[in-house]
């Protein structure tokens, strides 16, 4: 672990631990639900410094008019029932408001749980504001009125990412490789389906689920995605899992290029480095490096600040509206702020974006890009240190991203 990882990790833990001086009644207190230690700490702390950012910037410019956000750190361990136990915990100490993101699995759980904790207590009402769990069946089949996602879910995705690989005529051979788990297998199924009916002459060569948080060495994997003859590899791995998978390919020197769901995660940068220069290519809500480098000293402020990279850009958005929502309803209560959050719209960093109140998926663009040589005018900033950075490829609208919902959704009585 480098000396820069270590202390952001020490400053991230440090900042867990501190509890709000003075919360008002009426003040918003949100519960970060992620990892915080084990193999994807790197990203759940990097996100939690991202949330708390967020949460300074409204604080001091007075986003929520006379309501204050505060917000800590419960490390889940990457659990679905050590997320639980964090929940009761945070719930315990007044906390209404739960990030997370990080793990579809966790994500299940903690619906399921804020679901059961509603109808017992509709006193202590929790809201649940999803920054990165992607399963399409949160916002379809298992939608609830207490969940708001504010990323893009995986179908969505994988359409797009999908749509651009199609158009390169020098792909014939993909591997798919994911962790098995809700999120892994989804993509593997969205990205079979969306090949299929776009690209009937590509050839799905390989098609394998690892364990989460697991594998120490991909150079098995690796070595069947070269025996198989793979120009491509589509991977919805994330945090330590891609950094160690692309680590492999690397050593192994696989040419294949690389289409990723979380290829700007933290530790994955420096596990890409000039091997993927051109060859590793990501899907997100936005790009630090955007067209009008919107955002911008807000990148500089973080890196000042943390000495991190500031990509998490939905901790703005989640920050942005939670506290709009707060403001127009002038209350902190759980439901009066769901339901000014349905059909919200704002302006983030990425552009336009609207929380759609069918099945409570945000709409946004979405930024296909390549990691490539930082510096240049379309990719100022770097990430990692590395010297390269992501280049936006194609921007993609919200009406072009948006997919129907089969939502049935049941609300609270007014």
């Amino acid at each position: 672990m480098s000396k820069v990882t270590s202390l952001g990790w020490l400053a991230a833990a440090v900042m867990a631990c501190v509890h709000p001086a003075t919360v008002n009644a009426q003040d918003i207190k949100i519960a970060f639900i992620d990892p915080l230690t084990g193999p994807f700490a790197p990203v759940g702390n990097n996100q939690l410094k991202s949330l708390q950012f967020a949460v300074d910037l409204a604080n001091k410019e007075k986003w929520g008019g006379s309501q204050s956000l505060h917000v800590e750190g419960f490390d889940n361990k990457g659990s679905p029932q050590e997320s639980i136990v964090q929940l009761n915990s945070a719930i315990d100490r007044g906390y209404r408001f739960v990030v997370q993101g990080d793990g579809s699995g966790a994500a299940a759980a903690l619906i399921d749980a804020i679901n059961k904790h509603n109808q017992r207590n509709p006193d202590k009402r929790v809201l649940f504001l999803n920054h990165g769990a992607l399963d399409p069946d949160f916002t379809n089949s298992k939608c609830s009125f207490w969940h708001f996602r504010f990323d893009a879910n995986s179908d969505m995705k994988l359409e797009a990412l999908t749509s651009y690989l199609a158009t390169d005529k020098a792909v014939k051979r993909v591997y798919v490789i994911g962790q098995n788990y809700s999120h892994g297998q989804q993509v593997s199924r969205a990205a079979k389906e969306y090949l299929k009916a776009k690209r009937p002459d590509v050839e799905i060569v390989g098609d394998d689920l690892h364990p989460i948080a697991q594998v120490k060495d991909f150079a098995p994997y690796v070595a069947k995605i070269k025996a198989a003859g793979a120009d491509t590899v589509i991977t919805g791995n994330w945090g330590a899992d891609l950094a160690l998978l692309i680590k492999a390919a690397k050593e192994a020197g696989l040419t294949a290029n690389f289409y990723t769901l979380y290829g700007d995660n933290s530790g994955v940068p420096t596990a890409i480095a000039g091997d993927g220069e051109n060859r590793v290519k990501t899907i997100s809500y936005w790009n630090m490096n955007n067209e009008t480098y919107n955002g911008k000293s807000l990148v500089q402020e973080f890196r000042k600040k943390y000495d991190d990279d500031y990509y998490q850009m939905s901790t703005y958005t989640i920050v942005a509206m939670l506290a709009k929502a707060g403001k127009e309803s002038n209350s902190s209560d759980a439901l009066k702020i769901a339901r000014t959050l349905e059909n919200m719209k704002f302006t983030s960093l990425n552009g336009e974006v609207e929380m759609r109140a069918s099945d409570h998926q945000i709409q946004q663009p979405l930024y296909i890009k390549t990691w490539v040589k930082a510096g240049s005018p379309d990719v100022l900033f770097d990430q990692e240190k590395t010297g390269l950075g992501w280049r936006t490829d194609k921007k993609i609208d919200a009406a072009t991203t948006a997919q129907p919902t089969t939502c049935q959704m049941k609300r609270p009585a007014s």
